[in-house]
């Protein structure tokens, strides 16, 4: 892991030392330019919770859910403009309303039909939106298709690519994948993002445009974070948000075993074949 989580008790921390121990930019995880309403930031956490369970809806749709069975009194212009401010768009065919800059390079889908059987023979990333108690925030995740181990992560307030650059550069500290899945967002066909991949000789393979399941792993991934943690947890602030991640991906990593992984661990998984990648804390792989 590329965390270490800081104790619960900081009181006496500053708070330029618990961001520096948590590795976190004090200024993007406080500042918010344009803060959503109370109705908004509810609508967009009852956006998430039902996306979780129908990424196939649209705005439409997820207007006439909100309407009906919520009680909201919303028109799709507004779930519109929230689901895009998720990043949130269904699954299938739709209209190109987020397209990558046109300069932006778009590498073919490497991974169908493909056997995944080895770690770091595919990786993946992906951004999710984060509800929170006074705002939201965005999490980025790479992870290992093979064991499911999750190499690095990172959160802001933006869709900046910068955290997602960030998270990328940490996972290749100690080891580098074969292929390396996105999907087309602008933050993965960025040029910083796809040379850093090139450069370490690494094959890329992006989603087709509106395929989610095409990043299958991940998207599992973002259930099990948001059901199992998120949404039992109001999180105030990007500071103890950090801190209640590193905990619950310590203990998806570590602890949590794993059906698909005949109720092995990821970091046990992952660490019979790379054992340098695992948690000093685990005793048990």
């Amino acid at each position: 892991m590329k965390r270490r989580l800081v104790e619960r008790n900081h009181a006496q921390l500053s708070l330029r030392r618990q961001c520096q121990l948590l590795d976190l930019n004090r200024s993007s995880y406080y500042y918010q330019a344009a803060p959503e309403s109370e109705l908004n930031l509810a609508l967009m956490r009852a956006i998430d919770e039902q996306y979780m369970k129908t990424p196939f809806y649209g705005y439409p749709k997820m207007t006439a859910y909100l309407c009906r069975q919520r009680g909201y009194l919303v028109n799709p212009k507004r779930i519109y403009r929230l689901m895009r401010l998720m990043g949130l768009q269904a699954v299938g065919p739709k209209p190109n309303t987020s397209q990558p800059s046109k300069e932006h390079k778009i590498y073919p889908y490497l991974l169908r039909g493909l056997k995944i059987e080895r770690v770091d023979q595919v990786w993946s990333t992906d951004i999710t939106y984060i509800p929170m108690g006074q705002g939201f925030m965005y999490l980025v995740a790479v992870m290992d298709w093979y064991s499911r181990f999750v190499l690095s992560w990172e959160i802001s307030n933006t869709l900046d690519g910068t955290f997602c650059l960030k998270a990328l550069d940490n996972a290749l500290i100690d080891a580098k994948p074969e292929i390396f899945n996105t999907d087309q967002g602008a933050q993965f066909t960025a040029h910083d993002f796809t040379q850093r991949l090139e450069k370490a000789s690494v094959k890329i393979s992006m989603d087709g445009r509106g395929r989610v399941f095409d990043n299958i792993f991940i998207e599992r991934l973002w259930r099990s974070v948001k059901h199992e943690h998120i949404y039992l947890n109001d999180y105030e602030n990007g500071l103890d948000l950090a801190a209640g991640l590193a905990t619950y991906f310590d203990l998806y990593n570590v602890e949590r075993p794993h059906q698909s992984l005949n109720y092995s661990t990821p970091a046990q998984v992952y660490g019979l074949q790379h054992p340098v990648a695992l948690s000093s804390t685990d005793d048990s792989a």
